[in-house]
């Protein structure tokens, strides 16, 4: 099947007010401008050169998020477009995020990313440590950034019911900081080999990129 009609495959499959993220990191420019022909206006990429790059040359009314883990050092490249950051994980990091888009005058969306999976490749906070970081005194000195909800991956592996509770998990604790939170909305969780049980454990937003764009050549 082609790129427009994963995406309508995947589009017709979701809830409609679930949002997709076409992941697109490692592809090239003309495959996403297949999937922006059919409609898809959000992309995402794990590494901010190749983001920059390609939002200097696809069409301006693309909404850019960042998906993969984010050094410090170099939030400034992206500050200018990005509209959600979803790997977030530490309050040294909302504090760099904040000082560049201060920079352009702009507040940026951010996920905290929550730990649910086993695998210590994973990044993520356990829930206490998000949970400082709201209620922290230091948040609310940054004005140009916006915690709007979580992120979280799970384990890599064959067993659904695995699958399961740790989205659930991470739907209960959305759910509980939402009582406290009026900015959260979203919650980033599934993927393509997962967004099925992401969906029926309650996601708002899934992020596919090999579903819709085949498998990924890393050479």
């Amino acid at each position: 099947m082609s790129i427009s009609e994963n995406i309508k495959k995947i589009k017709a499959e979701i809830p409609s007010e679930v949002s997709l993220v076409a992941i697109s990191k490692t592809k090239p420019n003309e495959d996403l401008m297949e999937a922006y022909d059919a409609g898809q206006r959000i992309f995402g990429e794990n590494k901010i050169q190749e983001m920059t790059q390609k939002w200097e040359d696809l069409p301006k009314d693309i909404e850019w998020h960042m998906v993969g883990h984010v050094q410090r050092n170099k939030v400034k490249y992206m500050a200018e477009f990005v509209e959600l950051i979803h790997a977030v994980d530490s309050l040294k990091l909302l504090k760099e995020i904040n000082k560049q888009a201060e920079k352009h005058n702009r507040l940026i969306k951010c996920l905290l990313q929550i730990k649910i999976a086993e695998e210590d490749s994973k990044y993520g906070l356990d829930v206490a440590a998000a949970k400082e970081i709201l209620q922290s005194e230091e948040l609310r000195k940054l004005p140009h950034v916006k915690i709007t909800g979580l992120m979280g991956m799970a384990t890599l592996t064959e067993n659904e019911d695995k699958i399961k509770s740790e989205f659930s998990f991470l739907r209960t604790t959305f759910e509980a900081f939402k009582q406290e939170q009026e900015d959260f909305t979203t919650l980033s969780m599934g993927m393509s080999g997962d967004y099925k049980i992401a969906l029926e454990c309650g996601s708002t937003m899934i992020r596919v990129g090999s579903s819709i764009f085949g498998e990924r050549n890393y050479n």
